[in-house]
């Protein structure tokens, strides 16, 4: 009789959830492999071009939606949620406060790719040590995963319309990663409805209208995507919507009522780090490169590089309230700026300008407008 057969997988799968647990996960769900019925809605957002630049997206073709493609010889995924909500959670305050650079929740700790695929990577070696035979691979969001699809499969959440997994009891603070395995486990019940019901409060506060329909996101217009994976000039027209979001963007996240219920993380790696959080966006554009290297190590942040990372600073100066010190700041910078910066300091240098001009120009006006009043004459004399 084989390893296998003189197993009992249902108390496996129990202990392979209790392990998870241990590791920090707070749900854990077993799916299949038969992501079939996403294709033709991925095949259709690929031909639409909505992954923009990301050509990886592309080139993986429907190997996203065939995991034994990605990994032959897998049976099953094992699908783990972790939380990341850290304690201070008054976030949105800061998208109040022009002046202050907002960075996503998610990325103001510890890279959550290293945290998940480690703790995946331990879940995969606890299995081995029971069942010798084992073949796992861990992915967090770093392969061609259809890793909100497999989730919904495995009973973690639903596809909200912003189309990141949402949890009745978490909202949709917490990442997802997939343990790949070459074992027939019991599969768990899929999410068969979703929660969303006729709200589209995701879709309406999107500052640049990127859910372009229900569950269907134009990364092109996405500020996660233009922060963080665009390497080019970012188009103007979505400069001023950026606002002060220096690296990815909540807003569909902050107003969803289901993140009402969601917990706060226990996980030190993802509370923020002071450096990063709650910083003026003067303080950060100062930085120079050995310092942005030294305060984003081991951060998600540091991926982008310190040409983006000044980019997507001098866009949040340009929306930012005036400051004399804002023009310096710019203008200093300007010698030395590569060809993808100096369109974002040029910009930002004008919009301040214009700022300075119209604060200046506002007493001007109004004393015009008393004057004329005082005379009896026409107000556009």
């Amino acid at each position: 009789m084989s390893e296998l057969q003189s197993i009992d997988l249902y108390k496996l799968v129990d202990d392979i959830k209790a392990w998870a647990n241990a590791l920090g996960f707070q749900q854990v769900g077993i799916s299949d492999i038969d992501l079939s019925q996403h294709e033709a809605a991925l095949q259709s957002w690929l031909d639409n071009q909505y992954h923009g630049d990301m050509a990886f997206m592309a080139n993986h073709g429907m190997k996203r939606a065939r995991p034994v493609e990605l990994v032959p010889g897998t049976l099953r995924v094992i699908s783990v949620r972790m939380d990341y909500l850290p304690p201070d959670a008054s976030f949105a305050k800061h998208l109040n406060n022009p002046d202050i650079g907002y960075i996503s929740r998610y990325a103001l700790g510890r890279d959550y790719h290293k945290v998940l695929r480690s703790k995946l990577k331990k879940l995969g070696e606890k299995i081995q040590a029971e069942l010798a035979d084992t073949q796992f691979r861990p992915f967090v969001d770093s392969a061609p995963v259809l890793e909100h699809a497999i989730a919904e499969k495995a009973g973690i959440g639903w596809t909200g319309k912003h189309s990141l997994t949402l949890n009745k009891q978490a909202g949709s603070w917490f990442f997802l990663g997939e343990l790949f395995i070459n074992l027939p486990l019991p599969v768990d019940e899929p999410t068969s409805e979703e929660h969303c019901g006729t709200c589209t409060a995701c879709m309406t506060i999107c500052p640049t209208q990127a859910i372009v329909a229900p569950y269907v996101v134009d990364a092109r217009r996405c500020i996660s995507y233009l922060t963080i994976e665009y390497d080019g000039v970012i188009p103007e027209v979505f400069r001023e919507p950026m606002g002060n979001r220096l690296y990815g963007c909540d807003d569909c996240q902050l107003i969803c009522p289901w993140n009402r219920y969601a917990p706060l993380t226990d996980e030190a790696d993802f509370h923020p780090r002071k450096v990063l959080h709650g910083q003026s966006l003067a303080t950060l554009f100062s930085w120079d490169e050995a310092t942005f290297l030294r305060n984003t190590e081991g951060s998600p942040i540091r991926r982008i590089g310190y040409t983006k990372w000044r980019r997507n600073v001098s866009v949040a100066i340009g929306n930012a309230s005036y400051d004399e010190h804002y023009i310096h700041l710019l203008t200093e910078a300007l010698p030395d700026a590569c060809e993808i910066l100096r369109p974002h300091l040029e910009w930002a240098l004008e919009r301040q300008q214009q700022k300075n001009g119209d604060a200046l120009s506002r007493p001007r006006q109004i004393t015009r407008l008393v004057r004329t009043i005082e005379k009896g004459l026409p107000r556009d004399a």
